[in-house]
């Protein structure tokens, strides 16, 4: 399993920003799938965002829950081994503790079910 460390959570008013980061252990970083998940309370678990780890024919590619495309974006330094989700257009609706996920394989990027590493999770809270 991959170590996950994420950073960068806080209180923002509505409208603002937040850039998270997750730092991983492994050496081999750019070989795994690496998602963002968000769990608000009294709900389950969702997926957010991921990147794919880039092969030689294809680049790595993002994928995006709807209700943050066009204000979240996900980017990966893979000489960093660091994976980061930039938000931006913060909503109420977006307060919940994100987590960050790690994978291998080629199975389904948005289910919680397919991450085998996962973060502790950090806090993010919009206020109106």
């Amino acid at each position: 399993q991959v170590q996950l460390v994420e950073s960068g959570g806080g209180l923002v008013q509505a409208g603002g920003s937040l850039r998270l980061s997750c730092a991983a252990s492994e050496r081999t970083f750019n070989n795994y799938v690496m998602g963002w998940f968000r769990q608000a309370p009294g709900k389950e678990r969702e997926f957010v965002a991921a990147t794919t780890a880039a092969t030689t024919w294809i680049g790595s590619r993002t994928y995006y829950a709807d209700s943050v495309k066009g204000r979240f974006t996900i980017s990966r330094d893979n000489a960093k081994n660091t994976v980061y989700l930039q938000m931006n257009g913060l909503t109420p609706e977006d307060t919940a503790v994100y987590y960050c996920a790690a994978k291998s394989g080629f199975s389904s990027v948005t289910s919680q079910y397919e991450y085998d590493s996962w973060g502790q999770g950090t806090q993010v809270t919009v206020s109106s």
